[in-house]
C-alpha cells in the first residue's frame, strides 16, 4: 500500500483518539492519561513526515539503525519529536540508541542496564527506561521473565543512574483482542507488585497495539503502540 498521506493519517488518528476516548470512559479513566505512540519499523521517513504533519508526536523504533536513520532525516525540520526504543538492544547498540532515542521501552537484564548507565555523561540526568517483561514466557520473545522481574529492577535501582518509569510487555498475538486480556491484568499486577515491594510508583505501562488497544486501556494501559490502525499494512507498503 503506498503512503496515504497527511490527510489519511490524520483521519486514522482522530478515529483512533475517538476509540480511545471510549475505551478510557467504559473504565473511568481520563482518555488524557492513555498516550499513543506511532510504530513507525519499516515505513519509510516520508511517511513519519506525514504523521508528523498530521499532529504526531511520539514515535516508536524498533532498530536502532533504522530509528537514527529516520530521526537523522526529520529533525531538522521536526526538532520536537519524541523517538523510542521499543525492539530488543543489543549492549553494542547502546551507545547508538541513547544518542538517538529519549526513552529505551526494552530493558530486559542486568548487563544492559549496566552498560546504559556506564554510557551516560556524569552530569547527564537519569535516562528513562522501561523493563519489558515476557509476559507468557515465549522462547521467540525478549523481555524478562515475570519471575525475574524483581531482581531487575532492583538492580536498575541501586544503580540510580536509570529513570525506570514502568514496564511494558507484547502479548502472543491472538486476533481476538479478549485473549490478552488476562495478560495486560497480569502486567498490571506485576506492576503495583513491584511499587509495593520497592515503595515507589512506576506510572507507565506500554501494552497494547492496533488489535488489542482497547483492552489494554480497559486494564491500564498508559501507552499504546499502534503501527497498522495509523498506517495500514506494512506487506502493502
Amino acid at each position: 500500500m503506498t503512503s496515504q498521506g497527511a490527510d489519511e493519517i490524520h483521519r486514522r488518528h482522530a478515529e483512533i483518539l475517538d476509540r480511545v476516548a471510549r475505551a478510557a470512559e467504559r473504565c473511568g479513566r481520563d482518555p488524557a492519561g492513555v498516550a499513543l505512540l506511532a510504530v513507525t519499523k519499516t515505513h519509510p521517513a516520508v511517511v513519519v513526515r506525514e504523521a508528523a504533519l498530521a499532529g504526531l508526536t511520539r514515535f516508536g523504533e524498533n532498530r536502532v539503525a533504522e530509528g537514527a536513520s529516520k530521526i537523522g532525516a526529520l529533525r531538522p525540520e521536526f526538532p520536537a519529536l519524541v523517538w523510542k526504543l521499543i525492539g530488543p538492544l543489543q549492549t553494542n547498540k547502546a551507545r547508538a540508541a541513547l544518542q538517538w532515542f529519549s526513552v529505551v521501552e526494552t530493558l530486559d537484564r542486568e548487563r544492559l542496564a549496566s552498560r546504559l548507565e556506564a554510557l551516560l555523561p556524569p552530569d547527564a540526568p537519569p535516562y528513562p527506561v522501561l523493563v519489558e517483561i515476557n509476559i507468557a514466557s515465549e522462547a521467540s520473545k525478549s523481555g524478562a521473565g515475570p519471575s525475574e522481574a524483581e531482581a531487575l529492577i532492583a538492580a536498575v535501582l541501586e544503580r540510580g543512574r536509570l529513570d525506570l518509569r514502568g514496564l511494558m510487555a507484547v502479548p502472543p498475538f491472538d486476533e481476538n483482542p479478549e485473549a490478552a486480556r488476562h495478560h495486560f491484568r497480569r502486567l498490571r499486577k506485576i506492576r503495583d507488585g513491584l511499587a509495593d515491594r520497592f515503595g515507589r510508583a512506576f506510572p507507565e505501562l506500554s501494552m497494547g497495539m492496533s488489535h488489542d488497544f482497547e483492552v489494554a486501556i480497559e486494564e491500564g494501559a498508559t501507552e499504546i503502540r499502534l503501527g497498522t490502525a495509523l498506517f495500514g499494512d506494512r506487506s502493502a507498503t
